[in-house]
């Protein structure tokens, strides 16, 4: 999939200093890769990003979110592209919004919340996975990481996304931190798939805060498929969040040079990745 890499600094994703020209290399060989895809969709599996990494086999990309509706606003865009280019996807909801409608009993809300998150990945063309936590009441315990490590080590991702470990949200700094200890786990075992790891935001400055992108995806192609999905949440009132979702993503492409981005860091020990 085609990435811009944030590189102000002059310094590689893996921190290494580099050349005026070694930067100049490398951008034009970024867009030279992006032209030759027209919109930037890519039309098979095998692709190339601007750091050389190749993928020419089917990718497992499981994305964590700590309620329905995170992994569509904050990285609705990028699964549509990996779906669109036969890619597999897995969303993987911490819990199942209990708490995310007024008026309604925690059972109701869950059965609410659940059909729209198996909606919006129709839409998505991924399935969903639900941990067992309840929405607003998140814990971080022995228990509970080894319920997001089996969950993981099962579908043994190439990449993961997970959320911000600093964002205002409990729900989002326990998922976040529940999916990092499952990652070093997966490093750890030799049994185990290696997978890269993102962190991705959501209603930047609402929730996501002192968030500074690493990698950029265009998902201007892929706008309409993510404001179905993001929309088939119809109790969160996606009419008021989406809006906002939308301006972080023209800023985000203002900042990579499109119109509308998604933007992510990579864990320094991932090396590179398959985005």
């Amino acid at each position: 999939m085609s990435i811009s890499n944030k590189a102000a600094s002059g310094k590689t994703n893996t921190g290494k200093t580099r050349s005026r020209r070694d930067f100049i290399n490398q951008t034009i060989s970024g867009i030279a890769f992006l032209g030759a895809t027209g919109t930037g969709v890519l039309t098979g599996a095998s692709h190339q990003n601007i750091t050389g990494k190749t993928a020419t086999r089917k990718l497992k990309i499981v994305v964590t979110g700590g309620h329905p509706g995170d992994p569509e606003y904050g990285c609705g865009g990028t699964i549509a592209r990996y779906t669109d280019i036969g890619h597999e996807t897995v969303l993987l909801y911490l819990n199942r919004g209990e708490a995310g409608i007024n008026g309604k009993s925690s059972s109701e809300a869950a059965k609410i919340r659940t059909a729209e998150a198996l909606h919006a990945c129709e839409i998505l063309k991924t399935r969903a996975i639900f941990a067992t936590q309840i929405d607003g009441q998140s814990v971080v315990d022995a228990p509970r990481s080894k319920e997001i490590y089996e969950i993981l080590a099962k579908e043994q991702p190439d990449i993961i996304f997970t959320q911000w470990p600093i964002d205002n949200h409990p729900d989002h700094r326990a998922l976040s931190t529940l999916v990092y200890d499952a990652w070093l786990r997966l490093r750890e075992s030799k049994s185990s798939s290696q997978p890269v790891l993102y962190f991705y935001e959501v209603s930047n400055g609402e929730d996501t805060v002192m968030f500074s992108p690493t990698y950029y995806v265009d998902i201007t192609a892929m706008e309409s498929c993510k404001q179905k999905a993001c929309f088939a949440h119809v109790s969160q009132s996606p009419e008021k969040f989406y809006s906002l979702q939308e301006q972080v993503s023209r800023f985000r492409g203002l900042e990579c040079g499109c119109k509308l981005a998604e933007a992510f860091i990579l864990h320094p020990q991932s090396g590179s990745g398959f985005l």
